[in-house]
């Protein structure tokens, strides 16, 4: 009896490890965990783990530096839980990508008063105060979503277009400086009467399933958008299938970021627009490399600055430029090893890859 009672809890015990272990990556590298990252979600854009996980153990181990990287998974809680156990084990740098500014800010002010040094990566914490910023300049991205709808919509002979926003997360800042971004190229076409103001509303926690749901109201409200500025690839592909519902896909432009092997694939059908790829190894390994580089005792390098909107204050920033990519341009995601010809051009997008020189 006591055997199997035993027996019992080492199953559960086992199966305790293996899940954790599955959350986590502590990476191979030996001697003492010295770097932590916690990555957000995996269900917002599969970059998280598919991308930033994969370059950054990468760098790191390439750096022979030993880094513990986890996914909170959407959960606030987890998040906290996992910073908690980073900094108790004694890491000396937290990277992170916060799920939103009020948890994010609380993570960094015990971080800090731990003598953790904290790099935001992609997504500023607002308030936070985190001494480093690494991301792409987001308010360039939107302006590249902008444009890569007014060029489709150019390429389309519209007149007079409405165009609707499906922005991102509200409390999420990058939503906020994409939308700076594309609103400052096309506000000038609405105020000019070129383009029509259609509805404009953010997708809380940039829920792709709410998104679905939002989209579906807006056009129900506005039969008549010709144009979607989406402020990610799994927002458009919201949009994209509402749009194929009413067999509209193709004909009204719908704009991403992210490339994604879903937004490329629909690029390439040609019912999303563009997209813009974001060379996350090259985000990866900036971060590593600044990261590693405050482990050494080094001055942190960057290239720039940012300005925390709620703290005024000046976050010292490595910013890099994104790219817009429209069917003709798939190839040199590919090229660059982002994703592969094997998993994107598989079935009905073999000959569209093709066509397009992939």
């Amino acid at each position: 009896m006591r055997k199997g009672i035993f027996s019992a809890a080492a199953l559960s015990f086992a199966l305790l490890a293996a899940t954790l272990t599955a959350c986590g990556d502590a990476g191979d590298s030996g001697g003492k965990t010295r770097i932590g990252v916690i990555l957000p979600d995996s269900k917002t854009s599969a970059r998280w783990e598919t991308a930033d996980r994969k370059y950054l153990r990468q760098a790191f181990d390439a750096a022979g530096v030993k880094a513990d990287i986890q996914n909170a998974q959407g959960d606030k809680n987890a998040f906290q839980t996992i910073a908690d156990q980073m900094i108790t084990n004694g890491v000396s740098v937290l990277v992170m990508t916060n799920l939103d500014s009020g948890t994010g800010k609380a993570v960094i002010q015990k971080a800090k008063s731990q003598g953790v040094t904290v790099i935001d990566y992609d997504r500023l914490t607002l308030g936070g105060g985190a001494q480093y910023y690494v991301s792409f300049d987001n308010v360039k991205v939107g302006s590249l979503l902008g444009a890569g709808v007014a060029q489709c919509l150019t390429d389309r002979n519209a007149v007079r277009p409405v165009v609707a926003y499906l922005n991102g997360g509200p409390t999420d800042n990058n939503a906020t400086l994409l939308k700076t971004g594309y609103d400052g190229v096309l506000k000038p076409r609405f105020d000019a009467g070129q383009y029509v103001k259609g509805p404009d509303q953010a997708v809380p926690e940039w829920d792709n399933t709410k998104a679905g749901t939002i989209f579906e109201q807006m056009l129900t409200g506005r039969p008549d958008i010709g144009g979607v500025v989406a402020a990610n690839d799994g927002l458009a592909n919201a949009a994209i299938a509402v749009l194929k519902k009413q067999k509209l896909n193709g004909q009204v432009p719908v704009s991403g970021q992210d490339a994604t092997v879903q937004g490329l694939q629909n690029v390439l059908a040609g019912d999303q627009c563009m997209t813009v790829y974001k060379a996350i190894q090259k985000e990866a390994d900036a971060t590593a490399k600044l990261a590693v580089g405050l482990v050494k005792g080094e001055q942190g390098t960057t290239n720039g600055t940012v300005r925390d909107p709620e703290s005024n204050a000046d976050v010292p920033s490595v910013l890099l430029e994104p790219k817009p990519i429209y069917a003709r341009d798939v190839k040199d995601v590919v090229a660059d090893g982002y994703v592969t010809k094997a998993e994107l051009c598989t079935g009905e997008f073999a000959k569209l890859c093709a066509d397009n020189g992939i």
